[in-house]
Formats: structure tokens, C-alpha cells, sequence
């Protein structure tokens, strides 16, 4: 005869698991119903999520020969018409169709920039702000020395000597855009260290691993969070700055790319507005958009900061 489990008779780690699992979705649920409440933070996001949309179905809505010079549907910088809504660039290629496709690029390097940059700082600004000592000093002056120098001439500095490529560019700006969260994460980790609970699991026995992985990190992950979000047009804007100085990858394309060609192509003193402005509004608008999705998390996460609704 077969007897059937009780929910007390269940592993005490499948529970454990189980309600943490809960807990978080309850929450992310909170979270939401508090984020809902920022009108400007809901239209941001609602923009990004059109970005993302376009990028994602770009080889549908576009197709991936938009950028083919053998075969474009206009005439060298055709103004902007029925056929072609933004006209065309030099090559005569759909203005459009290329401001879809650099989406998916744009969008990319700045994600990816982005999480690279956060991954170090959370890295250094939790083991600084942990162990201390000669360890945090020696971080935090090297911390120093990136912050004060300009971040686009270290940015520019990499992407030269480096063979460029999405890579390059990646990398490029998210070793020099991390100072700023390692700062804010050694902050906020020297104000968890301080707690009691930090005391009772070091009594415990835990070691550094354990206090700084399951007591620490969760407890700067809303900072790091709301400094992701602000990083990313951070990111975007940089990708854009490195592509029209030429530093980024010929072979794909970007919105910084679109305003370096219109540039080599003598759009700004020709006048023709409609090579310069759509690549421009749509780095404009996406850096915003993200700025304001990160205020408005910030202000979910820390209420005291006021952000306007």
C-alpha cells in the first residue's frame, strides 16, 4: 500500500525553495504595481519595448539586403517621398530600412556594454567595500584615476589599437564606464556590512564567499539595477560617438554609422536634413527613453529620492 506525501513531510530545502520563489514574485508583482504609477516611466518603457520590437523583427519588416549597395530602390540621397518615406543615402538605400536595421546593433553593443560595465563595478565595489583594507585602497585609486579621466578619449584610446568590430566597441565602453557603479556598490556594501545579520552569519561561520554571494549581493542588486538602466544610454550614446568618428565596425550597421556616412557624404553642408536626423532622433530618443526608465526605478527602489511622476 502506497502512502502519499504530506507537505510536511517534503524536503526542507524544496520548501525552502518554494517560498523564496514566492517571495520574489511577490516582489516583482510589487515592483510592477509601484512602477505603474510613474506615468513618464511607463511611456519610456513603452518606447523601448517599440525599439526592441523593431530590432527583433527587423530581417522581417526590412529584410537583410537594406543594406545592399548592388541593389538599392532610390537614387543617391533622394529626398523623401512615397516610396521612400526618409528618402535615401548616397548609395541610395532606404533611409528607413537602415534606421530599423542599426536598431538591432545599437541596441546590442549598448545591452552588452552595458552588463559588462555593471558586472565589473558590482565586482569591485563589493570586494572593496568587504575585505578593505589595502585591497579597497589600492581598487578605489585605480577607481579614482578612471574617473577623472575622460571616458570617450579612453574609449577612443582602446577602439584605436584594437582591430575594430562590435567586440572592440564593446569592450571599449564598458572598461572605461564601470568607476561610477563600483563607487555607488562599495557605498552601499559598506552600509549592509554594518548590520546585524552580517555579524550572526560570520559567527555562524560563513565565510567571505558566503557573506558576500547570499548577504550582500542581493541587497546592492536594486542599485545595481537602477544604475543599469542609466548606463545603457550611457552605452548607446558612446556606440554612436565611436561609430562617427569611424571607430566602429564598417560591416555592420548602426545609427552612430549612418550619421558618420552622412557626414563623409556632406549632408550637413548640403542640407540634406533627411541623412542626419532619423539616425539622431533615434539615438536621441532611445538614450532618453532609458534615462527615464532608470530614474523611474530608482525611484520605485528608493522612494526619498522624489523623482517626478
Amino acid at each position: 500500500m502506497t502512502t502519499q506525501k504530506t507537505p510536511a513531510a517534503e524536503p526542507a530545502a524544496v520548501r525552502a525553495r518554494t517560498s523564496a520563489w514566492r517571495r520574489r514574485r511577490a516582489s516583482a508583482a510589487r515592483f510592477w504595481r509601484q512602477y505603474r504609477t510613474h506615468r513618464a516611466g511607463v511611456a519610456a518603457l513603452a518606447v523601448l519595448a517599440l525599439f526592441a520590437l523593431l530590432a527583433v523583427s527587423a530581417p522581417l519588416l526590412v529584410g537583410s539586403g537594406v543594406a545592399d549597395v548592388t541593389d538599392a530602390p532610390g537614387s543617391p540621397l533622394e529626398r523623401p517621398g512615397a516610396e521612400l518615406p526618409l528618402g535615401a543615402d548616397r548609395f541610395g538605400r532606404d533611409l528607413l530600412g537602415l534606421v530599423v536595421w542599426g536598431a538591432r546593433v545599437s541596441l546590442l553593443v549598448g545591452l552588452l556594454a552595458a552588463a559588462l560595465s555593471v558586472a565589473i563595478g558590482t565586482v569591485i565595489g563589493v570586494t572593496a567595500g568587504h575585505f578593505r583594507g589595502w585591497y579597497a585602497t589600492v581598487l578605489m585609486r585605480i577607481t579614482d584615476w578612471f574617473l577623472v579621466m575622460p571616458t570617450l578619449v579612453l574609449a577612443i584610446a582602446l577602439a584605436t589599437v584594437m582591430s575594430r568590430s562590435l567586440l572592440t566597441t564593446v569592450v571599449a565602453i564598458g572598461v572605461t564606464t564601470w568607476p561610477t557603479t563600483a563607487r555607488l556598490v562599495r557605498a552601499q556594501t559598506l552600509a549592509v556590512e554594518t548590520r546585524p545579520y552580517i555579524e550572526r552569519a560570520r559567527a555562524l561561520g560563513g565565510g567571505h564567499c558566503h557573506v558576500m554571494t547570499r548577504h550582500v549581493l542581493p541587497n546592492v542588486m536594486p542599485l545595481v539595477l537602477a544604475q543599469t538602466t542609466l548606463i545603457i544610454s550611457s552605452a548607446i550614446l558612446a556606440e554612436a560617438t565611436l561609430a562617427f568618428l569611424g571607430l566602429g565596425d564598417p560591416t555592420v550597421v548602426s545609427w552612430g554609422g549612418l550619421l558618420q556616412d552622412a557626414r563623409d557624404a556632406g549632408a550637413v553642408s548640403a542640407g540634406h536634413w533627411w541623412y542626419l536626423v532619423p539616425p539622431g532622433v533615434a539615438v536621441a530618443v532611445v538614450a532618453l527613453a532609458f534615462t527615464v526608465c532608470g530614474r523611474a526605478v530608482e525611484s520605485v527602489l528608493d522612494p526619498r529620492l522624489g523623482v517626478g511622476r
